[in-house]
């Protein structure tokens, strides 16, 4: 059974690493071209003086620091887009692997020649689920590494990992997507007995399971946190401490916000003058966020929430092959 099941994927892991061939031939040199101008301009030795607290003195290595790390984005900030790509990609399985692989052998009436041989609809399925997860899981992880590899630049440059795509292509979060996917579509193809109409509906399960996670439960996995600092300080949010800005602007000294989507200050000893334009005396900048320190915990609680959906989904799978004619 193992053997029938090799033979029958094996062209789809020969196309998967002929995949992986070709984004590693892409990969590589951009990723070796990143990290070393990266160490070049000074980054990793400025974010580390910069520390992870929330919160710090605004200073000239500061806003060096700062000036740095904007000239790294304007060369390889483009490449975001490609990471883009990386996000995608575990769709892909579910489309390509998952969903044709109860619904081709229906379709094509071949799942009753096996199980007319004396292989039950069980160990069939156990065989080939266990099999191609088995194989995906590996290539998961390699992909996974790789992307982290890859993006670290980009990210320590920026905003940090907490953001969307940059949580999404690192840590380990990529290998229960490509799972999660897998078992979707795997679990489509024992209800619809048609390939093309059970890729379409992986496609689209997986799509909105993503968003709806990413965007409804994601910024709230853990309450989040608030900072209010006036203008006229030194204090300023820290630019390498990777918190994960949700809300900021400037409120009034009643509370009220005034200015959505923005920030005033440092100013200088003499105040602000027009920058604080509509703000009135006592105004300061109120920012809310998620703590950049929480992003293995948050990689963490979304990779349990798709691991169990793909228990559910394999389960619910195993169980649909008793009832296919």
């Amino acid at each position: 059974m193992i053997w029938l099941t090799w033979r029958q994927h094996r062209r789809e892991a020969l196309f998967t690493l002929i995949t992986l061939g070709v984004l590693a031939g892409i990969m590589v040199p951009t990723g070796l071209a990143m990290h070393t101008k990266y160490t070049d301009l000074g980054l990793p030795a400025c974010r580390a003086a910069l520390g992870s607290a929330s919160m710090i003195t605004q200073t000239e290595a500061v806003a060096n620091c700062e000036s740095l790390g904007h000239q790294f984005q304007q060369q390889f900030g483009g490449l975001v887009f490609v990471a883009v790509l990386f996000v995608i990609l575990p769709v892909l399985v579910g489309v390509f692997f998952g969903a044709p692989l109860v619904a081709r052998e229906v379709e094509q009436g071949t799942h009753r020649l096996v199980w007319t041989q004396g292989v039950s609809r069980l160990h069939w399925g156990l065989v080939k689920f266990g099999l191609v997860g088995a194989i995906t899981a590996v290539l998961a992880v390699g992909y996974a590494l790789g992307v982290s590899w890859w993006f670290e630049p980009l990210v320590s440059a920026s905003t940090g990992r907490l953001t969307y795509i940059s949580f999404d292509v690192q840590g380990i979060v990529p290998i229960a997507y490509t799972l999660f996917a897998l078992a979707l579509g795997v679990f489509v193809g024992t209800y619809w007995n048609k390939v093309l109409p059970a890729m379409g509906i992986a496609l689209v399960g997986f799509a909105v399971v993503r968003v709806a996670i990413e965007v409804l439960a994601r910024p709230r996995y853990l309450p989040t946190q608030t900072l209010t600092f006036a203008p006229e300080g030194t204090q300023t949010p820290n630019p390498g401490s990777g918190d994960w800005v949700m809300s900021e602007g400037v409120r009034n000294a009643a509370g009220e916000m005034v200015l959505p989507d923005a920030r005033i200050g440092p100013c200088p000893p003499g105040g602000c003058g027009s920058g604080g334009a509509g703000a009135g005396p006592g105004a300061y900048n109120w920012m809310e966020y998620q703590p950049g320190d929480r992003f293995w915990t948050f990689q963490g609680i979304e990779t349990g929430i798709f691991v169990l959906l793909t228990a559910a989904l394999v389960y619910f799978a195993v169980r649909r092959l008793r009832t296919i004619a």
